[in-house]
């Protein structure tokens, strides 16, 4: 709309609307047709369907200031409404550049907890409140909850206070009071949910508290129960605007739908595709279904990309078209075509941290024709934190520097140090910063009290923590369950301390079974916070990290040279995080390890929620992939160790999906010993070292990997070469005999000692007894060496 059409629109108005209307509006000059669009229709509903990379904030930000600048709404009558305290910050200051001037008086745009605690404080005696009320962290929300189900006689280590916080916190964000509990979850903590939830608000309210979940339920549940306090604020609010729709959960649709109710000048800002936040309490299906609760909404879809090459943006597209439950839209861009997304199989998550290390430091003096690239323009996304571990052994070892964004490095996790400690332990019994740090850890009733004897006798009598608490114990200094915990745990340490010696057991079980009678591994086992499970598995990865080591001395050794000589000093690093830390942010070369079913998709989000899980997960694919904007690499490997076995992964399915006329893949490497192919010689002998890998490893025989492979095929070979590789078909290695010789790629030559089903026990020339699967070895005679 031109400014005369604006000034014709306004011929009615009084002439200060139309003087505001008048003014220029130089913020319209840089947006597109479609971003324009979204910030001039001003009355009504309208979703701003804003793909990745399209300038959604930019759009955002320029409807706040057209609001202000025409006249429309003062300052404090915009609602504007963000998830993060940055996202606010950042809305605030693009707002500032653009009216060229400091924002003043728009005390309605934050995050929806700092908003609602304004309005709870205003009406907090609506819900039986002060407006001085406390807001409880996690920690103290936790401690109130221990002391109700103490009180109520419940057995806390079969049902652990978190796990009733968590189901609380779920009830709260579907804005569920302890009375409209559905029947479908009074079953929930052992059929007492419900009546310690009751219990839980009853004694916040006598403390004059709320918890996090409180701050947006207690103001709907006000709106709801006092039309006229939902009627001043409907006033109050004239124009709502709300940043990533996609990810609110119910409450905080329901507050929304309160407020926009009467006037219904809402924007909501979202990408359907890229909501991954589920676990959270998300609910997709509020954007999804925006246009029935707001009829005669507005759809503006943002498709012009301005972040990622055609290549990237068609692969995203692909896999994303999988999902029944989207609005659907399609990303495009001016930018030039690029690298196609790569793609490369490997034998082992060893060979592939040790590939993506080797192409990084290629790809940092230019490779295959592309342009030099920075380690701060490169980034590892996973999908589980555990996978981090592989590439920071492989990068600390080679001396790459980097940095895990979202979280501590492996070495340094919490789970991981406790671990170690009890290690430390088994190895150096008189090592008393690895005994502080696991005495009470699982809790064992030995608090700062009992801790303070332990030090004192061992003080006076001139011995280690370990041997004090064996005095105190002997002496009868401490009493209670304290001191019998603290005498199981000498007992056991010292029993540990001599398994170390124990020929007939690896180290790696030792420290299964020191992580397991410990109690430790239980202790996250029995922990229900969306972080247990996560723990859980970097602890496994612990112990498959122990394999490359004689014994745990040399593994302690290994851990605390290398971390002692990563430095924090400032430099280029390479970024590690997860799929879901990503989100929001880009790089110029991305690579996506780790795609095979099961690990992603992750086999537990589809247990656990079915095609919705399986949807999200695809959303997550199309999100890691849109993170890239000039070199996307997906990667998969043949095997990984699962629980300390070795099994057979099949690429992810999302790999299917991907569309060939934008996909290149890459030779993987030789399975014995041979280059990169197409990475190193362009596409001279691709598809016989495909070939050739794909019948050793038994993993690249999916339908989209051999339609790839064909398409590769029929492209000219300008230098074709020999594959020095001898094709194995395993398929028809279809039986084994007791003291048959053999070879297993990673372990080398060994004899089979015991056969059950599929499972081999072989004695291993250099790597001792393993249990292997039968379809990963071959006769020795077969070996082409």
């Amino acid at each position: 709309m031109s400014s005369f059409d604006e000034l014709d629109a306004f011929e009615g108005a009084s002439l200060s609307a139309r003087a505001m209307q008048a003014r220029p509006s130089p913020y319209l000059d840089g947006l597109n047709p479609a971003q324009r669009e979204a910030v001039e229709t001003l009355d009504g509903p309208v979703l701003m369907l804003a793909g990745a990379g399209t300038g959604k904030t930019k759009a955002l930000t320029a409807r706040v200031v057209h609001l202000l600048n025409t006249g429309r709404a003062r300052p404090n009558e915009i609602l504007a409404v963000t998830f993060t305290n940055k996202a606010a910050r950042e809305m605030k200051s693009r707002i500032s550049g653009m009216l060229g001037q400091t924002v003043e008086g728009m005390p309605w745009l934050g995050t929806f907890h700092s908003i609602c605690v304004k309005l709870l404080r205003r009406h907090a005696e609506l819900v039986g409140l002060k407006s001085n009320f406390t807001i409880l962290d996690s920690d103290d929300q936790l401690r109130l909850l221990k002391q109700l189900v103490q009180a109520a006689n419940i057995d806390d280590k079969r049902w652990p206070a978190r796990m009733l916080a968590g189901i609380i916190d779920n009830w709260k964000n579907r804005a569920l009071t302890p009375d409209r509990i559905p029947a479908a979850d009074a079953g929930a903590y052992n059929h007492r949910g419900p009546e310690l939830y009751a219990l839980y608000q009853a004694r916040l309210k006598e403390l004059n508290a709320v918890d996090f979940g409180d701050l947006l339920l207690h103001v709907v549940q006000i709106f709801q129960t006092h039309p006229d306090v939902l009627e001043q604020y409907q006033r109050w609010f004239r124009y709502i605007l709300v940043d990533e729709y996609q990810d609110t959960n119910v409450a905080q649709y329901l507050w929304l739908r309160l407020l926009a109710s009467a006037h219904r000048n809402i924007c909501c800002v979202g990408d359907d595709d890229q909501s991954i936040y589920g676990w959270r309490g998300a609910e997709v299906g509020n954007i999804l279904r925006f246009e029935k609760d707001f009829e005669g909404a507005h759809v503006v879809r943002l498709e012009q990309n301005y972040r990622s090459t055609p290549h990237i943006l068609a692969a995203a597209g692909g896999v994303i078209r999988g999902n029944a439950s989207r609005l659907g839209k399609e990303l495009w861009t001016e930018a030039q075509e690029g690298e196609k997304v790569r793609l490369i199989g490997h034998w082992d998550g060893e060979e592939e941290a040790r590939w993506v290390g080797e192409e990084i430091e290629s790809m940092q003096g230019g490779t295959r024709g592309m342009r030099p690239f920075s380690l701060d323009e490169m980034a590892i996304l996973v999908r589980a934190s555990h996978q981090m571990r592989a590439f920071e052994d492989r990068f600390l070892t080679i001396g790459l520097p980097y940095r895990v964004i979202g979280g501590p490095r492996f070495y340094e996790r919490m789970e991981i140090r406790d671990a170690m400690a009890y290690f430390r332990l088994v190895v150096s019994p008189s090592d008393d910063l690895a005994f502080e740090r696991i005495v009470n850890t699982p809790k064992r009733g030995l608090g700062d009290k009992a801790q303070q004897i332990i030090q004192k006798i061992a003080r006076e009598n001139g011995v280690s923590l370990l041997d004090g608490a064996a005095l105190a114990v002997e002496q009868g200094a401490l009493k209670g369950k304290g001191a019998k915990a603290l005498a199981q745990l000498v007992v056991d340490l010292a029993r540990w301390g001599r398994m170390t010696g124990d020929k007939d057991l690896t180290h790696m079980e030792l420290a299964e079974i020191v992580l397991d009678e410990s109690g430790y591994t239980a202790m996250w086992q029995n922990d229900k916070t969306p972080e247990a499970p996560g723990r859980l598995e970097n602890l496994k990865e612990l112990v498959k990290a122990l394999e490359g080591f004689e014994n745990l001395q040399g593994f302690l050794e290994h851990v605390s040279l290398v971390m002692d000589n990563e430095s924090d000093e400032a430099g280029a690093k390479v970024s590690i995080m997860t799929l879901h830390a990503a989100k929001g942010l880009e790089f110029p070369a991305v690579f996506l390890p780790g795609w095979e079913d099961g690990l992603f998709p992750s086999q537990r989000s589809m247990d656990e929620s079915g095609v919705k899980g399986l949807e999200e997960e695809r959303r997550l694919a199309y999100v890691g992939i849109t993170r890239a904007e000039e070199v996307c690499t997906i990667s998969f490997a043949g095997n990984r160790r699962v629980f300390g076995q070795w099994q057979s992964q099949l690429p992810s399915r999302f790999v299917d999906e991907l569309p060939e006329d934008h996909v290149e893949v890459l030779t993987p490497p030789g399975l014995y010993g041979g280059g990169y192919g197409a990475a190193a010689t362009g596409m001279g002998g691709l598809n016989s070292t495909l070939e050739s890998a794909a019948a050793e490893a038994n993993v690249y025989n999916s339908p989209g990997w051999k339609r790839l492979q064909e398409r590769q095929s029929q492209r000219p070979v300008s230098q074709p070469r020999e594959s020095r590789t001898q094709v194995i078909d395993l398929d028809a290695v279809s039986s084994h005999m007791v003291g048959e010789r053999v070879f297993h790629q990673k372990f080398g030559y060994g004899a089979i000692t015991a056969i059950e089903g599929d499972k081999l026990e072989v004695d291993f020339e250099k790597a001792g007894p393993k249990k292997v699967v039968a379809r990963f070895i071959v006769a020795a005679d077969d070996v082409p060496f």
